[in-house]
C-alpha cells in the first residue's frame, strides 16, 4: 500500500548518506561566515569552535552509528530512532520539532543560495540602472524548481543531482586551497591568534558557526530508501563527520594566512579573493546551498511521513494523508508538498533570524536525545542491545551534557523558548497519542541496574550494622484481597512516603498450570487496584499449600527497598474472624526473623471519615509504644488523613501519672511528632474499670485505634486479642520485636 513504510525501496547505498551529510556540513556557513569566525576569534579560536562543536556532533554520530547497527532503521531516520526508544509521545514531540527544523532549513539554504547571486544582481542593477533588486527574485523561483523536482521526480532525482553538486563543491574547495594572495601578516603578529581590534564574544561567534556542524545527521533521514541502513548510516555518517571536521581546520588555516582579520570579518565572499579562480566561490556557494537544501528537502518530508505513519497528528485523516507514499517508491508526495509550502512562506517573509535560533535549539535537543538513548542503552545492559558498532557510555553522556550546556551558552532566552515549545508539543501530542513501549521499556533496564546496585550496596552496608533510623517495610499476605480493601488501603498510606509496602495475594494450592493462570489473572486485578489508588505498593502473588507455608516463605523474601522487610501485617474481620487462628499460629515463625507484627481488625466503618487516630499506651506495653506512635504519625501524614488528628491515651497507675506525662511529652517533642500537648491524655487506672472499658469509652468515635498486644498472650488465647472492643471501629494491633527509638 502507498502509506506503508517499505524499507529500501530505492535501494540506495552509503554514498548518498555521505554526500547528503558532507554537502550539508560544507554548506552556506562555510562560504559566508567562516571568514568572520577566523577574523573574530583567530585561527586557534576557530579550531576551538570546531572542537567544541564536534564534542556534540561526534558523540551524536557515534550514537546514531551504534543504534543503527542494533535495530532496523526504517523511514524517518532520527525520528524513527528516537520514537522507538523514547516512545511515541516523547518521540513524536521531538519528531515534530525535528521536522520543523529540517523543513525551515530548506528556506535557510535557499535564501543563502540567493546570496551567492548578490554580485550578479549588483552588476545587473548597475548596468541597467535598476533600483534595489530583492534577493527573493532568485530564492522564490529556486524554491519553485525544488518543489517541481520533489513532487515529480522525488529523492531518486535529488540523489543524482547531489552527485553533480558535490563534484562542483569539491572543485570550488580545491580552487580555494590552490589560491593565494599577496597578504603578509604584520611583523611580530602571531597569525594563529590574530583578530580584529574589537571582536565579538567567543560564544556569539560559536552560535553563528555551530549550524555548519549539524549536517552530519542529514543522511540518516534517507534510512527508508537505503538498501542496508545498518551499514550505510554508521559508515556514511562517521565519514562525513570526520571529513568535515578536518576540512574546517584546513580552511580556517588557509583563511588566517591569506587575508587580514579586518577583511575576513567585513567581506562575506573573501574566499573568492583567495581562490585560484574567484568566480568558482559564488558557484561553490550556490552548489553548497543547493546541496544542503536538497539534503533537507529530501529528509524533512520523510520525517513528516513517519510522523503520519505513527498517527502523531491529532486527526486520523491528516495522518493518513501525510503518510501517503507513491506506490513502488513510497515517495512522500503529500509530506513534500507541505514541506515546500512551509519553505515558500518563510522565504517570502524573509527575516527569519528568530526562527533560526529556535531551530538551532531544536537540533540540539534532537542530538541530546540521541546521546541520551545511547547512554541509557549502555547503562541498562539489555542483552538484546547488541550493536555491531559500539560507542562508550561516557562519550554519549558527555555529548548529551554538552548539548544542554551549549544551548544555554548560545542563548539562554531561546533555549528556554525551545524547551517551552517542546513542553507544549508534549502536552498536545500526549492527548491524542496512545503510547506503546518505548520509554518504559528503556527505563525498566535502567531501573533494574540502579535497583540491583543499590540493593547490593545496602546489603553490604547493613550486614554488620544495626539500622539507626527505623523505616517500615511491611508485607501483607491474604487470600481475601478482593473481598475487603481495608488492609490494602492501610498499606498504601504507610508506604506512600515514609515506608515500603509489599502486598501479596495468596493462592492456596500447589504450583500448576491452573494455579499459575489464577496468579496471572489476580495480578492484573491487583495492578488495576494500584492504578486506581495511585499508590507505591509493590504487588505480587504467591502460590503455597497453606497460609503457614506462605508466611514461612514471605519472612525470607528480600525487601524491595534493598533492606530486609521488618513487619508482617495480617487482616481479618472482627465479626467473622476468618483466618485469625492461622495468623496467630504463624507468630513463632515471624518472631524467628525478628519481624514486628500488625493485625488489622476491620468492621463495616472502613476507617470512617479519617478524622481521628487514637494510640493507646499502658504500663505493660512499653516495648510497643514507639512503634505504635511512629505508625500513627506515618498514617496521619497521608493526604487522605489531611484533616485527621493524632491523639495519645496513656493508662498508668495514679502514682506514675506525673512522671509518665513529663517523659511522654519529652519523647514526643524530641521526636518532633506533631501532636499537641492537649492531645496527650494521661488516664489513671481506677479500680473496677478495665483497660478495654477505658478504650471503648474514649475511642468509640475514633476512625483508627492503635493498640499494643503481647505475642505470648495471643498465642495462649487466640480470640482474646479481639474480644471486648465491640464499640470501636477499625483497630490496628501492634507487637514490636524490639523497642524502637524515636529520634
Amino acid at each position: 500500500m502507498g502509506n506503508e513504510t517499505n524499507n529500501g525501496k530505492l535501494g540506495l547505498g552509503t554514498a548518498p548518506v555521505f554526500l547528503t551529510a558532507i554537502s550539508t556540513i560544507l554548506g552556506a556557513v562555510l562560504f559566508l561566515r567562516f571568514g568572520y569566525a577566523v577574523g573574530s576569534v583567530g585561527f586557534l579560536g576557530t579550531v576551538g569552535i570546531v572542537i567544541i562543536g564536534h564534542l556534540v556532533t561526534i558523540p551524536t554520530a557515534m550514537a546514531i552509528a551504534e543504534i543503527a547497527t542494533n535495530q532496523k532503521v526504517e523511514g524517518g531516520g532520527e525520528y524513527f530512532i528516537i520514537s522507538r526508544s523514547f516512545g511515541l509521545t516523547i518521540g513524536g514531540t521531538i519528531g515534530v520539532a525535528l521536522y520543523l527544523s529540517q523543513a525551515l532549513s530548506v528556506a535557510f539554504y535557499v535564501i543563502a543560495f540567493a546570496e551567492a547571486f548578490s554580485p550578479v544582481l549588483e552588476w545587473v542593477r548597475a548596468t541597467w540602472n535598476f533600483g534595489p533588486i530583492d534577493s527573493r527574485f532568485v530564492s522564490l523561483p529556486t524554491m519553485a524548481l525544488f518543489t517541481l523536482l520533489m513532487l515529480t521526480r522525488g529523492a531518486g532525482a535529488g540523489v543524482k543531482l547531489l552527485y553533480g553538486v558535490a563534484g562542483v563543491l569539491f572543485v570550488a574547495l580545491l580552487m580555494f586551497f590552490l589560491g593565494d594572495t599577496a597578504y603578509v601578516p604584520p611583523e611580530g603578529t602571531n597569525v594563529l591568534s590574530h583578530t580584529v581590534a574589537d571582536p565579538d564574544a567567543f560564544f556569539i561567534v560559536f552560535a553563528i558557526i555551530f549550524p555548519a556542524f549539524t549536517g552530519m545527521t542529514a543522511g540518516v533521514g534517507l534510512s527508508g530508501d537505503l538498501k542496508e541502513p545498518g551499514k550505510s548510516i554508521p559508515l556514511g555518517t562517521m565519514l562525513a563527520t570526520f571529513a568535515g571536521m578536518g576540512m574546517y581546520v584546513f580552511i580556517a588555516y588557509h583563511l588566517a594566512t591569506s587575508a587580514s582579520p579586518q577583511k575576513l570579518v567585513e567581506d562575506q565572499l573573501v574566499m573568492a579573493d583567495i581562490a585560484l579562480w574567484g568566480p568558482i566561490i559564488p558557484i561553490g556557494l550556490a552548489c553548497a546551498t543547493i546541496s544542503s537544501a536538497l539534503g533537507s528537502i529530501m529528509v524533512a518530508p520523510r520525517t513528516l511521513q513517519a510522523l503520519g505513519n505513527d498517527r502523531i497528528m491529532p486527526f486520523g485523516k491528516v495522518n493518513k494523508w501525510l503518510s501517503f507514499g507513491k506506490e513502488g517508491t513510497n515517495e512522500p508526495t503529500n509530506a513534500s508538498a507541505i514541506t515546500c509550502a512551509l519553505a515558500f512562506i518563510v522565504i517570502f517573509l524573509g527575516d527569519i533570524n528568530i526562527v533560526a535560533k529556535i531551530i538551532s535549539m531544536f537540533f540540539m535537543i534532537t542530538y541530546g536525545s540521541l546521546c541520551v538513548i545511547s547512554f541509557l542503552e549502555h547503562f541498562a545492559s539489555n542483552p538484546s542491545y547488541r550493536p555491531t558498532f559500539r560507542s562508550r557510555w561516557y562519550i554519549s553522556l558527555f555529548g548529551a551534557m554538552m548539548c544542554l550546556w551549549l544551548m544555554f551558552q548560545m542563548s539562554p532566552f531561546y533555549a528556554v523558548i525551545a524547551i517551552f515549545i517542546i513542553f507544549v508539543l508534549y502536552l498536545t501530542i500526549s492527548r491524542f497519542t496512545r503510547d506503546e513501549g518505548g520509554l518504559g521499556d528503556l527505563f525498566s533496564g535502567v531501573i533494574f541496574q540502579l535497583s540491583r546496585g543499590l540493593q547490593v550496596f545496602l546489603q553490604k552496608r547493613e550486614s554488620d550494622k544495626k539500622t539507626k533510623h527505623w523505616r517500615p517495610s511491611i508485607v501483607i499476605i491474604t487470600d481475601r484481597t478482593f473481598d475487603n480493601h481495608d488492609a490494602f488501603n492501610l498499606l498504601c498510606w504507610i508506604s506512600e512516603r515514609y515506608g515500603f509496602g509489599t502486598f501479596i495475594h495468596l493462592i492456596v494450592g500447589y504450583l500448576s498450570n491452573e494455579t499459575a493462570a489464577k496468579a496471572k489473572e489476580a495480578m492484573k486485578q491487583l495492578v488495576t487496584m494500584v492504578e486506581a489508588k495511585k499508590s507505591n505498593v509493590y504487588l505480587d502473588t504467591l502460590i503455597s499449600p497453606s497460609f503457614k507455608t506462605a508466611i514461612a516463605q514471605a519472612v525470607q523474601l528480600p525487601g524491595i527497598s534493598g533492606k530486609a522487610n521488618n513487619m508482617i501485617m495480617f487482616s481479618c474481620s472482627r465479626e467473622k474472624r476468618e483466618n485469625l487462628h492461622d495468623f496467630v499460629e504463624t507468630i513463632p515463625l515471624v518472631k524467628c526473623q525478628s519481624f514486628d507484627i500488625g493485625i488489622l481488625a476491620t468492621n463495616e466503618r472502613a476507617f470512617g471519615l479519617r478524622r481521628e487516630i487514637h494510640i493507646w499506651l499502658n504500663s505493660t506495653d512499653q516495648n510497643n509504644e514507639n512503634l505504635m506512635i511512629l505508625l500513627g504519625y506515618i498514617i496521619n501524614g497521608h493526604k487522605e488523613w489531611r484533616n485527621g488528628k493524632l491523639k495519645i491515651f496513656a493508662i498508668y497507675p495514679e502514682a506514675e501519672i506525673i512522671e509518665r506525662r513529663q517523659e511522654l511529652r519529652a519523647r514526643v517533642k524530641a521526636g518532633r511528632i506533631p501532636i499537641s500537648v492537649k492531645n496527650i491524655n494521661m488516664i489513671s487506672q481506677k479500680e473496677g474499670m478495665t483497660t478495654k472499658d477505658l478504650i471503648n469509652k474514649r475511642s468509640k468515635t475514633s476512625d483508627l485505634t492503635i493498640i499494643g498486644f503481647s505475642a505470648e498472650e495471643a498465642m495462649s488465647d487466640h480470640d482474646a486479642i479481639l474480644d471486648g472492643y465491640e464499640s470501636l471501629g477499625d483497630i490496628l494491633f501492634v507487637n514490636a520485636s524490639s523497642e524502637i527509638t524515636i529520634k
